[in-house]
């Protein structure tokens, strides 16, 4: 069974994505399954190429610094030739109103009079991310549920309707796991993409910016609450009772964070010193995608009569 996730370049790994996504991929990950830097979902809104290109290396050297295995891993644009034919052929199989019935594409696009056709149609890419790799389960959260459920809808319409090509993809919510808050404001999930990255622990923050983040949390009964979720998060452990002792809290809050993001941001420092070595791993990790997704591809082209 092959499971497929997936991380947009749109900031600088956090926190809790390296909690709540990339260290679970690490340590439960299989040979089968595929895990990809979606720089293409990137563009659906005004972007800087360079900064673009930058963060998405930087996402894949994080991914690998943090133990994914290389052989799962490829970037979402190395695909860019499989993908752009098979999003064609999956838009010519949805509809308008599936596709405008999207919330992400209603919350985003309220108010604005203006937006990217890419935001009404990026479901339909992320369908062909999944239907091209032949995906059994797609752990989201709940805010992509609903583009899975588009993606098994189109797999099972279109092999009713010209044969039996795609397996039918499954949403799956990751079981219960770090739900990390923004250290200032913990009524906010942290974000990477935060205007305000004052709450935001980055993966590749220095010590010493990662223990003032914390110092300045705020002490609010959900922000304790919150460096509580974070200690048990890194430690594995059921912390203290720390009521009323919150210097000392953070403290050892900070102190796990370092320790547990030490390896990851020193290995990932690495990793970005030798380009050679992570265009190696992007290669390898393209070609072996790219081998698997050609007989559906291939397949589905033929049977909708492109080729």
């Amino acid at each position: 069974m092959i499971r497929l996730s997936a991380i947009t370049p749109s900031g600088h790994v956090q926190l809790g994505n390296h909690l709540g996504a990339v260290r679970r991929w690490a340590r439960e990950g299989t040979p089968s399954d595929v895990y990809f830097i979606s720089d293409m979902h990137a563009m659906t809104t005004p972007h800087n190429p360079a900064r673009l290109r930058s963060l998405t290396a930087e996402q894949l050297a994080v991914l690998i610094a943090a133990g994914v295995a290389p052989e799962s891993v490829c970037v979402q644009s190395d695909l860019v030739r499989e993908l752009g034919a098979l999003t064609w052929v999956l838009e010519c199989t949805c509809t308008y109103g599936e596709a405008a019935r999207m919330t992400q594409f209603k919350e985003k696009s309220v108010g604005r009079s203006s937006v990217r056709l890419s935001l009404l149609t990026y479901p339909v890419l992320m369908a062909a991310d999944i239907l091209l790799q032949n995906a059994a389960e797609v752990p989201v959260g709940e805010d992509q549920q609903q583009h899975v459920e588009l993606a098994r809808a189109l797999a099972r319409r279109f092999n009713r309707t010209y044969g039996e090509v795609f397996t039918l993809p499954k949403a799956v919510l990751p079981p219960a796991g770090a739900r990390i808050k923004d250290l200032a404001d913990p009524t906010k999930k942290m974000a990477k993409s935060a205007r305000d990255s004052a709450g935001t622990v980055f993966v590749l923050d220095p010590p010493d910016l990662v223990r003032r983040k914390i110092r300045k949390a705020v002490t609010s009964p959900e922000g304790v609450a919150n460096l509580v979720d974070v200690l048990v998060a890194c430690t594995g452990k059921e912390p203290e009772d720390y009521a009323d002792r919150f210097a000392e809290l953070k403290d050892v809050v900070a102190d796990a964070v370092i320790e547990e993001l030490r390896p990851v941001r020193e290995r990932t420092t690495e990793l970005l010193g030798d380009r050679a070595e992570l265009d190696r791993i992007r290669a390898t990790g393209a070609e072996r995608a790219r081998s698997r997704a050609q007989h559906t591809l291939d397949a589905a082209l033929r049977l909708s009569g492109l080729t």
